[in-house]
């Protein structure tokens, strides 16, 4: 490999918005996310809607879903 042409492998501290966070490596110092095991619905067995606009009661009205 070349030398000088790759960025810095550093501790980093991955940091969700639910308040959790995780210690691994990458080429940035922190990370944040807006989502993470601990919160995701496929992990925690939890349907959460993230509704922007109402588009999830529009999307009801239009098909008659109650």
């Amino acid at each position: 490999m070349k030398k000088g042409i790759h960025p810095q492998y550093v501790k980093t501290t991955i940091t969700c918005a639910c308040g959790s966070s995780y210690e691994t490596g990458s080429t940035k110092e922190q990370l944040k996310v807006e989502i993470c095991s601990n919160c995701h619905p496929f992990f925690t067995g939890k349907q959460k809607f993230v509704d922007s606009g109402g588009r999830v009661e529009r999307f009801k009205r239009k098909y008659g879903i109650e």
